[in-house]
């Protein structure tokens, strides 16, 4: 019985959407605890300042009014450092070994 091409693309080891979200996700949680560390404990310094530097973007609120709900979201903000993207291209390299 010949395989469909779903199953043919899981047989050659293709991942889907999922598994790359999962391994971005990863890298920022790798990147967030490497940037708590640093900061709690790095002596004071350029060092200290350099990595544990981060910028926090910003979006909201949002204001949704559907007649019979009223809901509002925000603002959220997204704090990105130097560490977060380090984790994320480590966790790029280790993806990409894996193929």
């Amino acid at each position: 019985m010949p395989w469909s091409g779903a199953a043919r693309a899981v047989a050659r080891g293709h991942r889907g959407a999922l598994f790359y979200v999962g391994f971005l996700a990863g890298g920022f949680v790798l990147g967030g605890l490497l940037h708590a560390l640093l900061r709690r404990f790095l002596p004071q310094g350029a060092a200290k300042e350099f990595f544990t530097t981060a910028v926090t973007p910003t979006f909201g609120p949002v204001h949704l009014d559907l007649l019979v709900v009223s809901i509002t979201l925000g603002p959220i903000g997204f704090d990105v450092s130097l560490l977060a993207v380090v984790g994320v291209a480590i966790a790029y390299f280790v993806a990409r070994s894996i193929f």
